[in-house]
């Protein structure tokens, strides 16, 4: 019997009773749950997607409001991890959905076991190197996925379906040069552009789990400023180092780099080393050393030799208020221990 929640779902003859029954029993990995992520997530949880792995190392900031739909001021206030605070916001909505959140930094290591068993890998992330990593994963292990990228007020969308068409490194071979490329925080950014390309990946995921026949392959640019939509065919390329090749550096690599600038952000991303963190241990012992500290559900911020350093259960740190990896991880070890 069919749900009367997705009646108008179904009445859509492209979807379908069949293909409703297939969004509902998929199994979908969301990398970002900020800009992109979160208006992904809004689509494919009420569509009612069966299970959304939803994965951000991220916490909600004041300037995330204008953009990203899911979070709001209290979520700001208390620097809440955007994994919870998306998967608050979306059990609210009620629906069959199941909810996995990971507040982690995806990596090498780690993606195996979260893409596990998922039908499907969307990209809500702001990360060339993060994007690079999902495409080796997808194409040696044949899973689709979407690529999505907006700044200012246009965006591009790409599916990628190893084995039937173009993978990222056909179309972009490799990664340009840092501080080369416009990002959000250099160039801006407006809503209406987040939600356009977003939802243009929204759709294309419900078209590729309900099994409807795949999408031309094509590199789709959509500008909402200037109301203006360009599809560019594409074609898998013999010479790819990933599809081509086989060549997989992002998943091969021997271990990611411990300490990250994050780019426009004035913060340094420490990732822990082996087991995680006793948050509750390390409360007590920074007590009358660190000032403004204070616990944020599952993490634990605090204010140090004029920084503010936030951290997670699974060892990971973010040290905002430097660009310095040295700086960052000096301070890391001396409060943290890790």
């Amino acid at each position: 019997m069919s749900d009367p929640r997705f009646d108008r779902q179904e009445r859509f003859a492209a979807l379908g009773s069949a293909g409703q029954a297939r969004v509902r029993e998929a199994r979908v990995l969301l990398v970002g749950c900020g800009a992109l992520g979160g208006v992904l997530a809004q689509h494919l949880h009420r569509a009612g997607v069966g299970t959304l792995v939803l994965v951000d190392r991220d916490v909600v900031e004041l300037s995330n409001l204008p953009r990203q739909v899911l979070f709001d001021e209290r979520h700001a206030e208390e620097g809440t991890p955007k994994v919870l605070a998306s998967a608050e916001t979306l059990a609210r909505a009620g629906g069959p959905t199941e909810l996995e959140t990971h507040a982690t930094h995806l990596d090498a290591d780690n993606l195996p076991d979260l893409a596990r068993d998922c039908d499907l890998l969307l990209d809500g992330t702001d990360n060339l190197g993060t994007r690079y990593l999902l495409n080796d994963y997808a194409v040696r292990h044949g899973v689709p996925w979407i690529y999505g990228g907006v700044v200012g007020g246009a965006g591009l969308v790409l599916p990628i379906l190893p084995g039937r068409g173009p993978c990222l490194r056909c179309i972009f071979r490799d990664p340009p040069p840092a501080g080369t490329l416009a990002t959000c925080d250099t160039a801006g950014v407006i809503s209406p552009a987040v939600g356009l390309i977003a939802s243009m990946q929204a759709g294309l995921a419900l078209r590729l789990v309900s099994g409807a026949p795949d999408p031309k392959p094509a590199l789709l640019e959509l500008d909402a400023w200037n109301g203006e939509v360009r599809s560019i065919r594409t074609q898998a390329d013999p010479e790819c180092p990933a599809c081509g090749q086989g060549q997989f550096p992002w998943l091969d690599q021997p271990k990611t780099q411990r300490a990250v600038s994050l780019c426009g952000r004035n913060t340094v991303q420490v990732r822990g080393q082996g087991a995680g963190l006793d948050l509750d241990s390390l409360t007590k012992k920074l007590e009358g050393v660190a000032s403004d500290l204070r616990r944020a559900g599952p993490i634990l911020r605090f204010c140090v030799e004029d920084h503010q350093l936030t951290l997670f259960p699974d060892g990971r740190a973010l040290v905002e208020g430097t660009e310095d990896t040295d700086r960052a991880l000096a301070l890391v070890d001396r409060y943290v221990g890790t």
